[in-house]
């Protein structure tokens, strides 16, 4: 055990895992962003350039903020856990909608050029992936921000809603590592074996890609660094329950 992990305290090494992975993720979407100025035009929507729309905020909404929101119990540890909620809900909520203008940025500039949809490996994985995202917001919000939801439901459901947040991450990082592949082949081809400078810079965001997933996933299963429960959260939790169910606090 790590000193400084008491109850309520911050564990040591911690804050230094969480500062590499943002300087991982923001490196992540500055080099995007380098990459698709450098080798493929810049950016802008009504243009053939409206494809590279969809790379840069599928990085910025699906990879990096939704990375974010997943920290968000490790690093708010002693805020109220209402506000902890809505920040992770609010964090996921911008990270549909940059990644929703993404898709709709790339079915756009398919029908204006004529291209087909949803025939590659990277599109059936990104539409799977944007379509349980939004579902796992939605039913996130029902049951843990919408007080509907009774005591034990949420808690019967908790662990499959972290189980699926992060296997939805894990799936959007390696959605991303398709889309780039498929990308170089398609403009570099056979060039690519030749070590061209966009294929060597984009492989660089692949790993960037990897390192990225990888310590949000650490800092995610590392036990001791998970958000202890505040007394006030756990009288509150058993007066709720005791309320709506009828339980004791001394039968838990």
């Amino acid at each position: 055990m790590e000193s400084g992990t008491g109850l309520g305290s911050t564990p040591s090494t911690l804050p230094y895992y969480v500062a590499f992975s943002q300087l991982v993720g923001l490196t992540v979407v500055a080099v995007t962003g380098a990459w698709l100025g450098l080798y493929r035009g810049g950016i802008a929507w009504e243009s053939a350039l409206q494809f590279n729309v969809h790379p840069l905020c599928m990085v910025i909404g699906l990879i990096f903020l939704q990375g974010d929101a997943l920290l968000v119990y490790r690093v708010f540890r002693k805020e109220a856990r209402r506000t902890t909620k809505v920040l992770h809900g609010l964090l996921h909520a911008f990270a549909f909608i940059i990644s929703l203008v993404g898709v709709v940025a790339v079915f756009d500039y398919h029908r204006k050029m004529g291209y087909a949809d949803l025939y590659s490996l990277h599109s059936w994985c990104g539409i799977l992936v944007f379509v349980l995202y939004f579902v796992q917001w939605l039913v996130g919000f029902s049951f843990f921000l919408f007080p509907g939801a009774s005591f034990s439901l949420r808690s019967r459901y908790r662990p499959q809603h972290i189980f699926f947040g992060a296997a939805l991450f894990l799936l959007s990082v390696g959605t991303a590592l398709l889309g780039l592949k498929e990308a170089l082949l398609f403009k570099l081809g056979t060039k690519y074996s030749t070590f061209e400078p966009e294929g060597i810079l984009a492989n660089v965001l692949g790993l960037l890609l990897v390192c990225f997933g990888g310590a949000v996933l650490y800092i995610l299963v590392r036990a001791d660094w998970k958000r202890p429960p505040q007394a006030e959260e756990q009288a509150l939790s058993l007066d709720f329950k005791t309320l709506t169910e009828g339980d004791s606090p001394s039968s838990q």
